[in-house]
């Protein structure tokens, strides 16, 4: 600082903090471009992780480099003793603020590397799923906490607004208690979360239906989840609705299902030959899992047979695919091979039956 005071002693003192702050800036931020260069230089399997950690605290060190370089140029202004108090309070708050993120940024590398390596995009990925569900909604309601916390204690700071920083802490401390109605449905869904968290009666990924529509688990929020529907819409569903309606979960404690595909025909249908057919579609088809395949009539109604068959599949995805399969090869084979058993309708003419009836009797001798 004498060196600097020596070499800027002809200039104001508001610009001698001024070039200060401007010159710690440039060399701090010229050094942190330096090693992401560095980092986009080397092969993308060198320190993968690494380079998510120092991607994650980019904005921290930035952030840490400015209340650094600010906090020595203050030091070459005269200030008085009432500017010097407030300008320590400042600094105390945002010095808070830096701790508080530094604390949030440690939890969430330590999430992310719990999560590393952990691939949704595989046929056998219920460990994988329920990990980042969980993780997901610990990430969230951490950073919740912390940042009430922070700006608890960074209100605090200030003597005019402490009040609202005792708030803020009685907020983050009585978790399950509302600071007023409208606060409610907010804390609610996030009890929910951490409910979800623990218990996962659906996890990131999972094939459910939900409102009578289905579709896969696609993003679980603080709030709300978001579930993808068959044809690509998005129904946003809270939290709170998890625990308090009921709704159907196909991958619940596994990957693998069952479909389900029905079949109407007439009775004269010959069930062991599509029996053997329906056998033979799925056992050759690569979306069958090796494991369920089964023909049944599963209903018998006034004018057509329900024929059931079961199929199982590694994944909603594909048991989906081989349900449809079964069902377009099923139903042509039932056109080309027994096209008399086709569902129809009968109709029986009572009026032409009762004069068939009357003629008979009257043909009849005394």
């Amino acid at each position: 600082m004498a060196f600097w005071n020596r070499l800027t002693g002809w200039i104001p003192p508001w610009l001698d903090a001024l070039l200060l702050f401007l010159a710690i800036m440039a060399v701090g931020l010229a050094v942190q471009r330096l090693i992401s260069r560095f980092l986009a230089a080397r092969p993308p399997d060198w320190h993968p992780f690494g380079r998510q950690a120092w991607s994650r605290t980019r904005h921290l060190v930035r952030y840490m480099l400015a209340l650094f370089a600010a906090g020595l140029a203050v030091q070459t202004l005269s200030l008085t003793g009432n500017q010097l108090d407030i300008v320590r309070k400042v600094f105390l708050c945002l010095f808070i603020i830096q701790l508080g993120w530094i604390v949030m940024v440690i939890a969430n590398i330590g999430i992310d590397r719990y999560v590393y390596g952990l691939r949704l995009d595989v046929a056998d990925n219920l460990f994988a799923r329920k990990a980042v569900t969980q993780m997901r909604i610990l990430r969230q309601a951490v950073n919740v906490l912390i940042g009430l916390l922070t700006l608890g204690f960074a209100l605090m700071s200030f003597d005019s607004v402490r009040q609202f920083g005792v708030s803020l802490f009685a907020s983050a401390g009585l978790a399950g208690i509302v600071a007023g109605l409208a606060a409610r449905p907010l804390f609610e869904n996030l009890i929910a979360g951490l409910q979800l968290a623990f218990t996962q009666p659906l996890r990131m990924g999972d094939a459910v239906v939900i409102n009578n529509e289905w579709g896969w688990v696609e993003e679980i929020g603080s709030v709300y989840i978001v579930v993808r529907l068959w044809d690509w819409r998005r129904q946003i569903v809270p939290l709170s609705y998890i625990f308090t309606t009921p709704f159907t979960n196909w991958t619940r404690s596994s990957s693998s299902i069952i479909g389900t595909v029905y079949v109407y025909a007439d009775y004269t249908l010959p069930m062991d030959a599509v029996r053997a057919k329906a056998t033979a579609i799925v056992k050759a088809s690569p979306l069958w899992d090796g494991q369920v395949v089964n023909v049944q009539v599963s209903d018998a109604r006034e004018q057509v047979m329900e024929v059931r068959v079961l199929a199982s599949a590694s994944d909603s995805s594909r048991a989906w695919d081989l349900r449809c399969e079964i069902r377009e090869k099923l139903i042509a084979y039932i056109r080309d091979r027994h096209p008399e058993s086709l569902p129809r309708v009968r109709r029986e003419d009572y009026r032409l039956a009762e004069d068939g009836a009357q003629a008979s009797r009257g043909a009849q001798p005394h």
